[in-house]
């Protein structure tokens, strides 16, 4: 449950920071403030289709993300 209390916090935070410093009239800053997440799950998304594309792009990298992740799923009880 506290997971979910800190993601409601970040997100009223990030509501109460885009009404108040988004320039525009109130309806846009009311929607830029609710679809503030969205940013994030792009950058999200975006991050994690850049690290594909490196690993499939140097065979290498890839290899080394691969045993990576399997020295800590090894490890990880």
């Amino acid at each position: 449950m506290p997971c979910v209390k800190f993601a409601v916090l970040a997100y009223l935070a990030g509501v109460l920071v885009g009404v108040w410093r988004v320039d525009g009239s109130p309806l846009m800053r009311v929607a830029v403030a609710a679809a503030w997440p969205l940013g994030v799950a792009a950058a999200v998304v975006t991050a994690n289709l850049l690290w594909l594309s490196a690993a499939v792009l140097f065979p290498w990298f890839g290899m080394g993300m691969l045993a990576a992740a399997v020295a800590v799923w090894w490890m990880v009880p």
